[in-house]
């Protein structure tokens, strides 16, 4: 990394948690190539099925925190 990027990271990890999320989210989706629209068909018909399945309460919704350190094992 170059000292321009350290010094945009030092800077932008000075900033709250919301604002650093968005940056992050922005970055994110800077490198994101345009997306197959069957594949974004079907992550549409994933994301209504899931979204049904926590309004009829079908499933329980867990934390950020617990779901990741399941994930990381941390």
């Amino acid at each position: 990394m170059g000292d321009l990027a350290i010094r945009l990271l030092e800077e932008a990890l000075k900033l709250p948690l919301e604002a650093r999320a968005a940056l992050a989210g922005s970055l994110l989706e800077s490198l994101d190539e345009p997306a197959d629209p069957e594949v974004e068909a079907a992550w549409e018909v994933e994301l209504a099925a899931r979204m049904k399945q926590l309004d009829e309460g079908a499933v329980t919704p867990i934390p950020w925190a617990e779901a990741r350190r399941g994930i990381v094992g941390r």
